[in-house]
C-alpha cells in the first residue's frame, strides 16, 4: 500500500513538471517598415534552343533584392527586426500592437490583430529609448526616496 501510494506521488510530481505554462509575452508597437538592401538575384539569359545552336551569350539579368525590416517599440527599448523566411515574407501592419518573446536567438513574434500566427524574425538592432522616462531609479534617486 506505501509503495503504491509513493509510486503516485512520483507520478503525480512527473505530470506537474511536464506541465508547461504558456509562454509570456512583451507588448510593443510596429513604429514603421522600410526595405534594405539583402542581395542579389541572377536570372541566366540562356534557353533550350540556344544552347542547341550555339547563339546564347553569357548574359545574366541582376537585380537587387529587398527584405522587409520593421522598428519595433517596447516602453524601454526599440529594436529592428528582419524576418527570418525571406523567401515568403508576411506584411505586418504597422500602427498596431504585437507581442513577442525572445527565444534562443530570435525573436518570435505575433499580431493579434492579424492572424496571431508565431513568426520568427532576426533582431538587427536595440536601442534603449531615449525619448521617455525611465521606470527604474537610479541608486543616488533609490536612496534618498528610501
Amino acid at each position: 500500500m506505501r509503495a503504491a501510494t509513493v509510486a503516485t506521488l512520483f507520478f503525480a510530481a512527473a505530470m506537474m513538471a511536464e506541465a508547461k505554462e504558456p509562454p509570456t509575452y512583451e507588448k510593443a508597437v510596429l513604429v514603421k517598415m522600410d526595405s534594405s538592401a539583402c542581395g542579389y538575384s541572377e536570372k541566366d539569359g540562356k534557353t533550350i534552343a540556344g544552347e542547341i545552336f550555339g547563339t546564347d551569350g553569357q548574359h545574366k539579368n541582376t537585380r537587387q533584392v529587398l527584405c522587409q525590416e520593421y522598428v519595433l517599440q517596447t516602453d524601454r527599448v526599440t529594436y529592428r527586426i528582419q524576418p527570418k523566411d525571406d523567401k515568403h515574407p508576411v506584411l505586418l501592419p504597422v500602427g498596431e500592437t504585437a507581442q513577442f518573446r525572445i527565444h534562443k536567438d530570435k525573436m518570435l513574434l505575433r499580431v493579434p490583430e492579424a492572424d496571431s500566427k508565431e513568426r520568427e524574425y532576426i533582431v538587427l538592432s536595440m536601442t534603449p529609448r531615449t525619448d521617455v522616462a525611465s521606470n527604474r531609479a537610479t541608486p543616488a534617486e533609490f536612496a534618498a526616496s528610501h
